[in-house]
């Protein structure tokens, strides 16, 4: 069954980011930007008891915590590069128009699952202390994450008291990627990763390195059209960007690349806990976006495709899954393109924030 296609509606909202108007848009957040001049800070939740049970060991994520306008927080996960920071990066300013926003930058040096979904919880129940329910918002990799983390919190009988969820292209398994099998993945991710999930054996550092470069030249092909480029950011913003991208993909350690495909190895896939002991996975408002060429990187047949285009309420009762299309003439939308196409994510993230505004939660489970 086909995805239903968002075509953005005809609001004032949806008219200012219009492809003459961008320019404009550019500029009042580069002008906004400059009078802020606190940006995200080091957060640690008063209370990490998650973290002292997890038995997770190795580096831990480092939280930031950025002081938004309105109640609505929103937590942050990128994909497995670049950080989350910069995945976010022309979606700061409107994040923060609904709330703070707390991005989790995973260590360059390793990796572990446990003790990243320990400090999840930790910072979760920190903000249900003052009274919020945060907005989980990820990315790809980081979806993942935030699946395998609500399944296990179903596993122990807890459904997680969030106020939304966001998950962009997400890839939450190991088979999303690389399919199961002796044969060739189909897509060059899946060929630069299917090393490290050989049986027994690290990969060398010739297939750290060639993933390292694959990622890199990635977000360079994004960053080709300077024409569409100057109506989203200024030349500035796009050094930033650049140095920040390739500084998170050049600064991961083999261990640390090697920890972050080990820990896609231990989630679930979707399809494998279809069942009502583990469904549904929150009871919150969801929303799924993927691309409209995915291909790049997910394999056809990957289970999250299969999940949530045939079943996603039964996963999320109160969600909605959108394909992200370009306009006409304009270049595709790609896997988790949230820089390069951002104003084709936002109409849909815009109303989805919107609703959640409007709404008022109680903090009872």
């Amino acid at each position: 069954m086909p995805l239903p296609r968002f075509a953005p509606p005809q609001t004032w909202y949806s008219l200012l980011h219009a492809v003459p108007l961008r320019s404009l848009h550019t500029l009042v957040r580069t002008v906004e930007d400059r009078r802020v001049r606190a940006g995200p800070q080091p957060f640690r939740p008063g209370v990490e008891s998650a973290v002292e049970v997890s038995g997770g060991t190795g580096p831990r994520a480092e939280i930031r915590r950025e002081a938004g306008r309105g109640g609505v927080p929103t937590i942050v996960l990128g994909g497995f590069v670049p950080d989350a920071g910069e995945q976010i990066f022309l979606l700061r300013r409107f994040l923060l128009s609904s709330g703070d926003v707390y991005s989790v930058h995973y260590p360059a040096d390793g990796f572990s699952l446990a003790l990243l979904l320990a400090q999840l919880d930790d910072l979760l129940a920190d903000l249900i202390r003052r009274g919020q329910r945060p907005v989980v918002f990820a990315v790809s990799f980081g979806a993942g994450l935030v699946l395998e983390w609500l399944r296990r919190a179903r596993a122990r009988g807890v459904v997680l008291p969030l106020g939304g969820v966001v998950l962009v292209s997400p890839v939450a398994c190991v088979e999303d990627v690389v399919p199961p099998g002796p044969g060739k993945p189909g897509t060059l991710i899946g060929r630069a990763l299917k090393p490290f999930l050989q049986a027994g054996a690290s990969p060398d550092p010739t297939a750290v390195e060639r993933a390292r470069v694959l990622f890199a030249r990635m977000f360079e092909a994004g960053a080709q059209n300077k024409l569409a480029l100057r109506r989203l950011m200024t030349a500035r913003e796009l050094q930033l960007l650049h140095a920040g991208v390739l500084g998170s993909i050049r600064g991961i350690t083999d261990e640390g690349a090697c920890a972050r495909v080990q820990a896609m190895r231990e989630m679930r896939s979707p399809t494998d806990y279809f069942t009502p002991g583990l469904l549904p996975l929150s009871l919150a408002p969801a929303l799924v976006l993927f691309a409209e060429r995915e291909e790049g990187m997910l394999d056809a047949a990957a289970p999250s495709l299969f999940a949530f285009r045939h079943a996603h309420r039964a996963y999320f009762p109160e969600g909605s899954v959108r394909e992200v299309r370009a306009a006409p003439g304009q270049p595709p939308v790609q896997h988790a393109s949230l820089v390069f196409h951002v104003f084709e994510f936002l109409p849909p993230l815009q109303a989805f924030y919107a609703r959640l505004r409007a709404q008022r939660w109680p903090l009872a489970a």
